[in-house]
């Protein structure tokens, strides 16, 4: 039989094993301190990764400056492009223009030599188109292509149907491109 024992008396002590065996350690409620080399690594760990954080930050916000810069760069080689554009042309078509006003200051022109003058400033006119990548569209007894031509009637005629047969205005290309329709008259089956 057990006794009666008060409180106080029971907190210190700690149940006994039967006879002969031993009883392992208990764990108490008291913490282990902590141990003071883990925290400074820590705290270095964080520091060194808030430096890498701000050197990261810092080269996101340098490229993005430098994207912005590119960007803009950009945007005024485009501008200007377009702007002067026409530059070299508008060069070319200088020769010309003088040509013409000289032509103008002569006061007793024969026709012979007016015409040589106007023979002239053409072959100046057309290096100039030359030179500009825009090329002459004559599609005189070529069948009729509704992407270069525009037809301005259809006359019975003898030959295959739909080919040119009157060009009333030559066309231009630059670079290949359409800029004016050549107007034509086409041909078309007798009878139709």
């Amino acid at each position: 039989m057990q006794e009666n024992k008060q409180p106080s008396e029971i907190q210190g002590e700690l149940p006994q094993p039967p006879d002969g065996e031993s009883v392992p350690p208990q764990p108490t409620n008291e913490q282990a301190p902590p141990d003071t080399d883990t925290m400074p690594r820590i705290e270095e760990t964080l520091r060194q990764l808030e430096l890498k954080a701000a050197e990261h930050h810092d080269a996101w916000l340098r490229a993005r400056a430098e994207t912005e810069n590119v960007r803009r760069r950009a945007q005024e080689d485009i501008a200007k492009a377009s702007k002067f554009a026409a530059e070299k042309f508008a060069a070319a078509m200088l020769p010309v223009k003088d040509s013409l006003e000289a032509a103008l200051t002569i006061e007793k022109q024969t026709l012979e030599s007016l015409r040589e003058g106007v023979e002239l400033t053409l072959k100046q006119l057309n290096a100039a188109f030359q030179n500009g990548g825009l090329t002459e569209e004559d599609p005189a007894g070529q069948k009729f292509d509704p992407n270069k031509h525009q037809a301005i009637s259809a006359i019975e005629a003898e030959g295959e149907p739909n080919t040119v047969i009157n060009v009333l205005q030559k066309g231009y290309l630059l670079h290949g491109r359409v800029i004016r329709p050549a107007m034509v008259m086409v041909s078309k089956a007798k009878g139709t």
